[in-house]
């Protein structure tokens, strides 16, 4: 007889009468003072399958530790970052909690970022490391929540390998700045555990465990605030806790409940989720968009595509991207109707087979946990995003494990050619992440490749500008490169309405020269946006272009507001000191052309020296030693400019 799948999908369904509590009849077994025969050999089953997942997750994305920061939030997060930078102080400790730098409160992601910073300084390798780190450790507490609460180690690790080793989640692990999504999913699983522990015997003190993980989740990511639903989908199943829905679980007893009790035992974690997003609510208010101008069918038609596209990346995961253009514009009306008819289409089977409780709790933890990124209230105008799937699809795996369990078993297959089929999958997604992760190794190649798997892709055309022009520099000396023109123009066409395309498009004009040009690139930015560091940035900008051109009353103007925003601006402090010089400059230019005297050309000569204009200062002591050959100041003057090397 061919051998079986030995694990059997426990029995569900509803009757019409349950026991609220469960009672265990005795059975023969050794002495409390021993363990079982059984009991060591599936510790020893889960210990070297947590042993196998982990040296596989390793072996996949050590190649991260090999790659640099990127241009993409790294700065804000790590280089640019100087309380980050100074490592686990006071104040650091201080300013991560009261802080909503970068758009975000998430005081834990900081602390983790100072915490490396402290233990690696600025060598990515070891910021790499702490993110892999995190990712196995999501892998093993997944693998053995699983197994522990449906007693199916098998099933358990096939789906934490799955979440382990599938590539749309190499940028969560491979991207330094989304730390908080790796974070944050440690500390939610850990209180996925604990909450399993206070379901074998509720009370206020086990309690605890669960509000306090769920509050250290919140504090690395806001995105988990979906944690009470899950929860309450994880009490229909694996834990069973619904009285009336299912029997009690035989793998994992618990005290069945029901519903009503359940949902109001959720209240105090509620209340966590709602004081998180008014935190995030006060902290983003500045960049929340973006696409709240946009009808709401619009946003819902974006949103039916992106539920469609993560179940089509999870079965063929290609084409991933650093960044995904917004869709809900450009979707034709059949689109829209045929993404709806997959989703409903979908809960309804789903609905019909509950029966098999997994499918409906996979499918709406799939549905729930992307409520909060799915784009109806969003940041940014991404149409989705690769790490927004790190917590989601954990239910799509569930289902297509348990599902392709029952399916093989249905079908009488062997135990040999099922293990073979997982075996190969996980491998063909392993060499896919390995690969995935290498986009990652500069910033040019992360942005090149979402330009060749995207279309009119406005964000990336920015990041691969900005990698050009540093490319340049490190090359030449140059701040500007026609290729990164090339990008910026592009990203400008893409999207006229954002406004760091024309920051980008404006900057790059200027060091061309083409000053007329930029200052209109720098006016279109202050007309789209309110964002004070941006607006700030612009006035600058335009204070410097003004000033190049000799229109010193109105690069004055500018620099005056920057100094309303912001007071101790030193850039526009020094500009408005050098705007003094110029029209000094301009005033005793005046009075040497109308009263000609070496003593006035030996003194514009100065300033001009002090302005580091250095040709017009050569020719102004030339002139005061025409009109006074005797004049040794201004000799010596000229000499020492003379013998200075120019550049």
């Amino acid at each position: 007889m061919p051998a079986k799948i030995k694990e059997r999908p426990k029995k569900t369904g509803s009757t019409s009468s349950r026991p609220r509590h469960i009672v265990i009849k005795p059975q023969a077994q050794a002495s409390s003072h021993t363990i079982s025969d059984g009991a060591i050999q599936s510790a020893k089953l889960k210990f070297w399958l947590c042993v196998l997942l982990a040296l596989a997750t390793f072996a996949v994305y050590y190649r991260a530790t090999l790659n640099p920061f990127v241009n993409y939030d790294d700065q804000a997060y790590v280089l640019e970052n100087v309380q980050v930078q100074q490592g686990l102080t006071a104040a650091t400790i201080k300013w991560a909690f009261v802080s909503s730098y970068a758009s975000n409160w998430h005081p834990l992601t900081w602390l983790s970022h100072a915490l490396d910073c402290q233990l690696f300084g600025l060598n990515p390798a070891g910021h790499h490391f702490s993110s892999l780190l995190l990712h196995t450790l999501n892998a093993l507490l997944l693998f053995l929540i699983l197994a522990r609460a449906t007693g199916a180690p098998i099933r358990s690790f096939v789906v934490a390998a799955l979440f382990a080793l599938h590539p749309i989640n190499v940028e969560s692990v491979a991207w330094v700045a989304e730390r908080k999504n790796v974070l944050s999913m440690f500390f939610l699983l850990l209180a996925v555990g604990s909450y399993g522990w206070y379901a074998r015997r509720a009370s206020i003190g086990r309690y605890l465990a669960p509000f306090f993980l769920f509050a250290c989740a919140l504090a690395a990511k806001p995105m988990v605030v979906t944690l009470p639903f899950l929860l309450l989908l994880l009490d229909f199943w694996p834990l069973q806790r619904v009285l009336g829905a299912s029997p009690p679980s035989s793998a994992f007893p618990v005290p069945q409940f029901s519903f009503r009790q359940l949902a109001i035992e959720k209240v105090p974690l509620l209340l966590l989720s709602a004081c998180s997003s008014l935190l995030t609510l006060v902290a983003q208010s500045t960049v929340i968009t973006s696409n709240l101008h946009l009808p709401l069918h619009v946003r819902l038609a974006n949103a039916a595509y992106a539920y469609s596209m993560y179940i089509v990346k999870t079965f063929w995961p290609t084409r991933l991207a650093s960044f995904y253009p917004y869709e809900g514009l450009r979707l034709a009306t059949w689109q829209v109707l045929l993404f709806l008819l997959f989703l409903v289409g979908v809960t309804v089977w789903v609905w019909r087979e509950r029966a098999r409780l997994y499918l409906p709790v996979g499918w709406f933890w799939f549905l729930g946990s992307l409520v909060p990124m799915i784009g109806l209230v969003q940041v940014g105008d991404q149409a989705m995003a690769d790490r927004y799937a790190y917590l989601p699809l954990v239910g799509i795996f569930c289902i297509l494990v348990w599902g392709g369990f029952d399916l093989a078993q249905n079908r009488k297959l062997e135990l040999r050619a099922v293990g073979v089929v997982a075996g190969l999958a996980l491998a063909v997604l392993s060499f896919m992440t390995w690969r995935q992760i290498g986009v990652w190794k500069s910033s040019y190649d992360l942005w090149s490749h979402a330009l060749e798997v995207t279309t009119d892709n406005y964000m990336a055309e920015n990041y691969v500008g900005t990698a050009e022009l540093v490319q340049t520099f490190e090359a030449t000396g140059q701040r500007s490169s026609p290729e990164a023109l090339v990008h910026f123009q592009n990203a400008v066409r893409i999207n006229p309405a954002d406004p760091i395309s024309h920051l980008n498009l404006g900057a790059d004009l200027h060091e061309h020269g083409h000053l007329p040009e930029a200052i209109e690139q720098y006016k279109a930015v202050l007309q789209l946006t309110r964002d004070p560091h941006l607006v700030e940035k612009s006035l600058l900008d335009l204070g410097a272009a003004e000033q190049q051109l000799g229109h010193f009353p109105e690069g004055r103007e500018y620099d005056l507001q920057v100094l309303k925003m912001d007071p101790s601006s030193e850039v526009a402090l020094d500009n408005l000191g050098k705007l003094a010089m110029e029209e000094q400059i301009q005033q005793l230019a005046r009075k040497a052309s109308a009263a000609p005297s070496a003593t006035a050309y030996f003194q514009l000569g100065e300033l001009q020296q002090g302005a580091q204009h250095i040709p017009d200062a050569i020719a102004s002591y030339q002139e005061a030693l025409k009109l006074d050959p005797k004049f040794q100041e201004a000799r010596r003057a000229l000499d020492a400019l003379s013998q200075t090397p120019t550049h």
